[in-house]
């Protein structure tokens, strides 16, 4: 098997006019168009007429449709071998405030013609809520305690049932921050502009990583390598809580380092967005994505990956 970490690597010939279906196809989605353009033919889903020309200019052919509108999804049936699944649930649930009837809907598109070879879902490792700062495998139960985080668990259950049910060999990817210094806010930068305060020492969290790069390669390598119904932490190497992050943050980019403050204060300055989460601290396991699907990072820790693009 040929190396699929780096875009000049070569795919089998039975791959090479295999089609992938991207749903979702935000910042991360067209960094695995970007490893994969050459070697498969690329579909999106999008919601909006005016990403057309864009997406097509990025070598992918769009499909307007909406998650939300179960009608526009029949177009995807039978579209596409592989699927990348990397839209959010709905900000809001409604009164089924748990379920993400997104992921349903696309399930139920996907099963009415041929049915792709394997499906990649991303997820987020908000669905363990808080671990104490625990060091957490893919074994561990999940604990929701948002609305968002319940809404990704139903996803789970959505996707894996689709897998059982049909064969399809479905992979999910439980995904940390994601950052790089070429996403769109996709670095403390903004934050240390503002002085936005971090919590103190004794109460901080641990919070885990992945350069966008590094998401899409494991993305890649799930839907070749990805094993049955799998969950992997898609997660590098750093080991910090989120004060020590930002903190590092600030002297790469020559800043003042942000205020630290106890939890009571934060809560009294900070938006509850934010606060969710300073309350949930843990550090994931990634041996499932260096074993199993053999992922190489290219930025294990952030302190190679927050660095600057070079011009």
């Amino acid at each position: 098997m040929p190396s699929i970490n780096s875009p000049s690597g070569a795919l089998p010939a039975r791959f090479r006019r295999e089609r992938l279906l991207i749903v979702g196809c935000g910042d991360v989605g067209q960094r695995v168009a970007r490893n994969l353009r050459g070697r498969m033919q690329l579909v999106a889903l999008t919601s909006s007429a005016d990403r057309v020309a864009a997406l097509r200019a990025a070598g992918i052919r769009p499909l307007v449709g909406n998650l939300d509108d179960s009608a526009t999804l029949r177009r995807l049936a039978g579209i596409a071998t592989r699927v990348v699944h990397l839209a959010p649930p709905a900000r809001e649930g409604g009164a089924a405030w748990w379920r993400d009837q997104r992921t349903v809907s696309l399930a139920q598109a996907l099963r009415l013609r041929s049915l792709p070879s394997a499906l990649v879902y991303g997820s987020t490792s908000g669905v363990y809520g808080d671990c104490g700062g625990a060091r957490v495998s893919e074994t561990r139960g999940v604990r929701p305690d948002t609305p968002r985080s319940h809404r990704r668990v139903d996803a789970e259950r959505a996707v894996r049932w689709f897998g059982r049910s049909t064969g399809v060999r479905t992979s999910i990817l439980r995904i940390p921050g994601i950052y790089a210094p070429d996403r769109e806010n996709g670095t403390p930068r903004g934050r240390l502009e503002r002085g936005t305060p971090v919590l103190r020492r004794e109460d901080d969290v641990y919070t885990s990583h992945i350069h966008a790069d590094d998401l899409a390669r494991a993305c890649v390598a799930a839907l070749f390598r990805g094993k049955p119904q799998r969950v992997v932490h898609a997660s590098d190497d750093t080991e910090l809580r989120m004060g020590d992050y930002f903190d590092l943050a600030a002297d790469l980019y020559g800043m003042p380092r942000p205020p630290r403050v106890a939890r009571g204060e934060a809560e009294r300055q900070l938006p509850l967005q934010l606060l969710s989460f300073m309350g949930e601290s843990r550090r994931l396991d990634n041996t499932r994505l260096k074993r199993e699907l053999r992922v190489r990072l290219a930025h294990p820790t952030v302190h190679t990956g927050l660095q600057p693009v070079q011009a």
